[in-house]
């Protein structure tokens, strides 16, 4: 049974309080809406985790739980402080100890959108790849049977919020 691994960028957070650390920004409406429409668009195309990694950062775990709404198995996330602001190849070190046959990573940004970058054959033809905008997710196929063994993945999805939208 091929690997299927599914990147996303936490939605959309603020700054608003002038208190909150880094670590403890939260998401805006719009990033709850936007992390809603993505959890609705992955069940629309039958794409339900087995395990959600996600960093330990506030806004990556509201998006997370935000992403569960409605599903119909709502599950916990691997909360890991290893991902927060994680490099790509610190992320893809973590994807490679999994098990799980649908894995799901909610990180921060330039890690999670240079694992993208660095996992994908070929990267998808959109023009809001390179900069992996606030939610963006790829979703990837490997045919190995192991994480440990992977090494490229065919993109078969590169997801905003905009797209949902439109």
């Amino acid at each position: 049974m091929p690997l299927t691994l599914i990147l996303m960028r936490h939605a959309k957070s603020g700054w608003d309080d002038p208190i909150a650390t880094d670590h403890e920004r939260r998401l805006t409406p719009r990033g709850i809406n936007d992390a809603r429409a993505m959890g609705a668009w992955l069940r629309t195309a039958g794409l339900s985790p087995d395990v959600v990694l996600c960093s330990d950062a506030s806004r990556t775990r509201q998006t997370v739980a935000e992403l569960m709404t409605n599903a119909e198995t709502p599950m916990l996330p691997k909360v890991a402080g290893a991902l927060y602001n994680a490099s790509s190849d610190v992320l893809i070190q973590q994807i490679k100890r999994q098990t799980a046959n649908i894995l799901l990573v909610c990180a921060h940004n330039p890690g999670i959108g240079l694992a993208a970058r660095q996992l994908a054959l070929t990267p998808p033809h959109h023009p809001r790849f390179d900069d992996y905008p606030t939610a963006a997710t790829t979703v990837m196929q490997f045919d190995n049977a192991r994480w440990p063994d992977i090494n490229r993945g065919t993109v078969t999805h590169f997801v905003i919020p905009a797209d949902l939208n439109a």
